[in-house]
C-alpha cells in the first residue's frame, strides 16, 4: 500500500471513531436525568457513598472533621444558555470516555500491520495498561479526590454572613478538570515504560531526584486541588507519589530485562 492508501485507511478510521463518539453522545444526551443526577451531581449530595464512609470513619475514630458537612448547599445557574451548553459538553466528554476502548482498538488495528511480531506483544500490554491506569485515575478522582475537595470548598467561608451558592459551571468545570487530570496523570508508568524502552529514562535518574519529585508532587497536588486543606492535598499527593515510585520500579524492570536479553 502506498502513502495515500495509508491516508485513506486512516481517514476511515477517524470517521468511524467520530461516528461512534457522536452516536454515544446522542445516547448520553437522551439520558440526561441518569447522567447528571445519578453520576455527575451525586458527589454533591450527603448520601454519596464516599461521604457515608467518611462519616462512619469519623464515628469510629472520633475525628469530627471527617464527617461531611453538605447541608444547605445551593447550586445555581446565572447564564441563559449555560445549562444547554453544559449538557452538550458533558455528553461529548462522557461519550469520548465510553468510546475510548473502541478508539484504541481502531488505532491498534491501523498500526498493527506495521509492527513486527516481537513488537506486538508489548504493544498489547501497553494498551491494556493504558486502559487500567486511565480508568483507575477516573475512579480515584470520582470516589475520593473530587468528593473530598467539594466537601471542603463548598463549606469554606471567610465569613458566616456570606452563604455559598455554587454555580453549575464552576461545579462541572472542577468535576471534569479533576477527572481528566487524574486520568492523564495515572498514565505516568506507561510513559516511563516507553521512555525506558528507548533508553531515554533510567531508574538511577528517578532515584537520584526522588526528593525533587516529592516537592513537584506536592506542587501538582496543590494545583489539582486549589485549597489550603492539607488533608485534601495529601489525598491527591499520596497516589501521585506512589505512581512515581511505581514508575521507578517499572523502569528498573525494563533495565534488568534489557541486561538479560542483551
Amino acid at each position: 500500500m502506498n502513502f495515500w492508501g495509508h491516508v485513506e485507511v486512516l481517514r476511515w478510521v477517524l470517521i468511524r471513531c467520530l461516528v461512534v463518539v457522536f452516536g454515544l453522545a446522542v445516547a448520553v444526551f437522551c439520558f440526561k436525568d441518569f447522567v447528571f443526577d445519578g453520576i455527575i451531581f451525586a458527589p454533591s449530595r450527603a448520601d454519596f457513598v464516599t461521604y457515608r464512609l467518611m462519616a462512619r470513619l469519623g464515628e469510629l475514630t472520633g475525628i469530627e472533621g471527617l464527617s461531611p458537612q453538605l447541608g444547605g448547599i445551593d447550586m445555581i445557574n446565572i447564564n441563559l444558555a449555560a445549562q444547554l451548553m453544559t449538557h452538550l459538553r458533558v455528553s461529548f466528554y462522557l461519550a469520548a470516555i465510553v468510546a475510548m476502548p473502541y478508539i484504541i482498538m481502531e488505532m491498534w488495528l491501523f498500526v498493527k500491520p506495521a509492527l513486527y511480531r516481537r513488537e506486538q506483544r508489548p504493544a498489547r500490554f501497553a494498551i491494556v495498561a493504558f486502559f487500567f491506569q486511565f480508568f483507575l485515575g477516573l475512579a480515584l478522582a470520582y470516589y475520593i479526590i473530587f468528593p473530598v475537595t467539594f466537601n471542603f470548598l463548598a463549606n469554606y467561608q471567610v465569613s458566616e454572613s456570606i452563604a455559598n451558592q455554587i454555580s453549575m459551571s464552576s461545579y462541572i468545570g472542577t468535576f471534569l478538570g479533576l477527572m481528566l487530570t487524574m486520568g492523564i496523570v495515572f498514565e505516568m508508568p506507561i510513559v516511563a515504560y516507553f521512555f525506558a524502552k528507548i533508553g531515554i529514562l533510567q531508574s538511577s535518574f528517578l532515584k537520584r531526584y526522588r526528593k525533587v519529585a516529592f516537592v513537584a508532587v506536592l506542587v501538582l497536588a496543590a494545583f489539582i486541588t486549589p485549597s489550603t486543606d492539607v488533608f485534601t492535598m495529601g489525598i491527591v499527593a499520596l497516589p501521585l507519589y506512589l505512581l512515581y515510585e511505581f514508575s521507578r520500579v517499572v523502569v528498573s524492570r525494563v533495565e534488568r530485562r534489557a541486561e538479560v536479553e542483551g
